[in-house]
């Protein structure tokens, strides 16, 4: 199992910038593609983006351009980089981490709120 925690939630207003990172502990030798999601109030949970172990990345549209994934295997870390932030990002951010072996692991959330 991989345990992840996230950081680096927030408020922060329109226009303004925040980093989430995403801490994995446990197997992390099994760790293949890692992600984040994001929950809106009302809303499914949403794919934002995700990298995978050899750095190819994949991001959804309303992000591309504004967001950049990133991950340091050294540390164990993941990274999502916000720029350009708008008020429909609001959202709880989630971080997964696919394993070789075994189910997704997520992590607990955080807060991302942007005021207009």
């Amino acid at each position: 199992q991989v345990l992840l925690a996230e950081s680096g939630g927030g408020l922060v207003q329109s226009g303004g910038s925040l980093r989430l990172s995403c801490a994995a502990s446990g197997r992390t030798d099994r760790i293949d593609t890692m992600g984040w999601f994001r929950q809106a109030p009302g809303e499914q949970r949403a794919l934002v983006a995700f990298i995978t172990s050899a750095g190819w990345t994949q991001y959804t549209d309303s992000v591309k351009g504004r967001f950049t994934i990133s991950r340091d295997n050294a540390k164990n870390t993941m990274y999502l980089q916000m720029t350009s932030l708008k008020p429909e990002d609001t959202a709880v951010y989630y971080c997964y981490a696919d394993p070789t072996i075994g189910g997704r692991d997520w992590g607990q959330g955080t807060q991302v709120t942007v005021s207009s």
